[in-house]
């Protein structure tokens, strides 16, 4: 069970092992690289992406409960209106999800390659090394904007390892991209 928030340091994963503090830290100069040999200073997604999807879902499945009570309510009487109960139990649980999903994930910029981790039941870690990266890019959409936030893209020489940032402010998602394609310019000409 995580404990905490993810700017807390001492939180555990689902299977309570530790794992490395999340901390909003400063954006790195862009004359320093981080060293090889420490642990990567791991940076937590921001709030307002788990703002934007619980919005979201409360809209879509409030939208559902409303109509899974009014149309069998009206058209085969009251006691089949208590199907909206259905939605919005599913609407009780996704409220839970959503923030489990937005704590698990964080991302690592290292000297040679960039770390994403994501993932409750099924943890999935990406490295993204530098010098493979072929194009970053910065996304959003009319919803993303209206909450301030971007996503950063990445696409690789291999189409299996491209990743996704969702969530960021536009000011660190256009740092990120920035930063990433200077590695990537100097760790590809070094190939």
């Amino acid at each position: 069970m995580e404990t905490g928030s993810p700017h807390d340091t001492g939180t555990a994963d689902a299977q309570g092992t530790p794992r490395p503090a999340t901390a909003d830290v400063p954006a790195p100069d862009a004359g320093t690289e981080p060293d090889a040999g420490t642990e990567p200073v791991w940076r937590a997604l921001p709030p307002g992406l788990l703002t934007m999807r619980r919005l979201l879902l409360v809209v879509w499945l409030g939208l559902l409960t409303l109509a899974t009570a009014l149309v069998p309510g009206l058209l085969a009487g009251p006691a089949w209106g208590a199907f909206a109960v259905l939605p919005l139990a599913l609407l009780l649980w996704g409220w839970v999800m959503l923030e489990r999903n937005w704590r698990s994930w964080r991302y690592a910029e290292r000297a040679d390659d960039l770390l994403i981790s994501r993932g409750v039941l099924w943890h999935e870690e990406t490295v993204v090394p530098y010098g493979r990266m072929q194009l970053v890019e910065v996304t959003s959409g009319p919803v993303e904007r209206h909450f301030g936030l971007a996503s950063v893209q990445l696409h690789t020489a291999a189409a299996a390892t491209d990743a996704t940032i969702p969530g960021l402010d536009p000011g660190e998602a256009e740092r990120l991209r920035d930063r990433l394609t200077e590695l990537g310019e100097a760790r590809s000409a070094g190939l």
